[in-house]
């Protein structure tokens, strides 16, 4: 019985020590409140920059049309009642000064003119018949066989012939003039950029039957707001980049000496230099370059845009990002130039800033 009540503590005891020591293993554990906690893992692992200075270009981007630096319009000078009889060129021919570009039938004007011509034969006959007379006149005044009515008579014979004389010379050269008129010819060099000439329609003083872009020389007219036009000069190198990627030198020939009220942009005329794709009516964008300035610039990768503004990744001593908000300003090429937001000492993240949020740790590489 003794033995049976020996069991019967040791067990009891041994039912009570276990929740004891499952108690202490728990608590065991269970870390301190007062512990330090194991550093974080990094979320993202990146490369550090910091910005470069570099000399960039300073540009003013505009847009505008392109047109003829001198367009002529060829039209008809002669009288009414002339047909157009023979239309030498087309739209797009390239013409010289002089060159014969249309023609107007001549038959009546020519008849007229040889008319005119035999009536001056005539004329310079009577005048040298007068002018006999009135030597002779003269050399009898001092006689008086003629009486002085006669002698003025003879004397203003001979005026009257010399008068009408120079006035068919007068209407000869009036009549060639319009002979000549009748050949239609090319004011300048240039390009043919429109004809309205149809062969045999009847042509009427001032009707329009050709236009010339002179010289071929074309003109960018971009538009530039007026707080901008300041900085425009003649002289002013310029760039145009044509609808098929063609690039264009030109130069500012003049600023135009008002703005537009509605718009607020004034027109800065450009000279193109010629043998490009350009035409006339073109719409094309180019920019002017007033030389070069200094500036912060960073990789096109490492500035994210947000809620309309830009951001960079910058990092702190414990690789903990900062997402900074920075302003920018010229771009060129895979760069972009910071004007304002960090300092030229700033470490920053190069890329995969999308993925990054702030405050996120980071495992720099080089």
């Amino acid at each position: 019985m003794i033995h049976d009540s020996r069991r019967l503590l040791i067990l009891l005891a041994a039912l009570f020590a276990a929740p004891v020591a499952v108690a202490q293993g728990a608590a065991a554990a269970t870390p301190s409140p007062n512990a330090t906690s194991a550093p974080g893992r990094p979320a993202l692992t990146v490369q550090a920059i910091t910005p470069q200075r570099s000399d960039w270009p300073l540009k003013l981007a505009a847009a505008g049309t392109v047109g003829a630096w001198q367009e002529a319009v060829i039209s008809v000078e002669a009288a009414a009642g002339f047909r157009l009889v023979e239309v030498l060129v087309q739209v797009g021919e390239r013409v010289k000064r002089g060159q014969l570009l249309a023609r107007l039938s001549t038959d009546w004007l020519t008849a007229e003119v040889a008319a005119t011509r035999a009536s001056v034969k005539e004329a310079e006959a009577l005048l040298a018949e007068a002018t006999a007379n009135a030597d002779r006149a003269r050399a009898l005044q001092p006689t008086g066989v003629l009486s002085l009515q006669q002698t003025t008579q003879i004397l203003t014979a001979e005026q009257t012939a010399k008068a009408r004389l120079e006035a068919l010379r007068a209407r000869v050269k009036a009549d060639e003039v319009r002979l000549a008129q009748t050949r239609i010819v090319a004011p300048d060099d240039g390009v043919i950029s429109a004809r309205l000439a149809t062969e045999g329609a009847m042509a009427q003083p001032g009707q329009e039957l050709f236009r010339l872009i002179r010289r071929e020389r074309l003109e960018w007219r971009a538009e530039v707001p007026a707080g901008d036009l300041a900085r425009l000069k003649p002289g002013v190198p310029a760039l145009v980049t044509t609808p098929s990627g063609q690039s264009l030198k030109g130069s500012v020939r003049m600023v135009a000496p008002t703005v537009d009220p509605l718009t607020r942009n004034g027109l800065v005329y450009v000279d193109l230099a010629p043998g490009s794709d350009a035409r006339p009516g073109m719409f094309v964008r180019g920019e002017f370059a007033f030389g070069s300035a200094p500036g912060l610039t960073l990789p096109q990768t490492a500035v994210l845009l947000r809620d309309g503004f830009s951001y960079v990744h910058r990092l702190g001593p414990d690789n903990r990002v900062a997402l900074t908000k920075v302003a920018v300003g010229r771009r060129v090429g895979d760069r972009i130039e910071i004007t304002n937001g960090i300092t030229p000492e700033a470490r920053v993240v190069s890329s995969g800033g999308a993925f990054l949020a702030d405050g996120d740790l980071v495992k720099v590489v080089q």
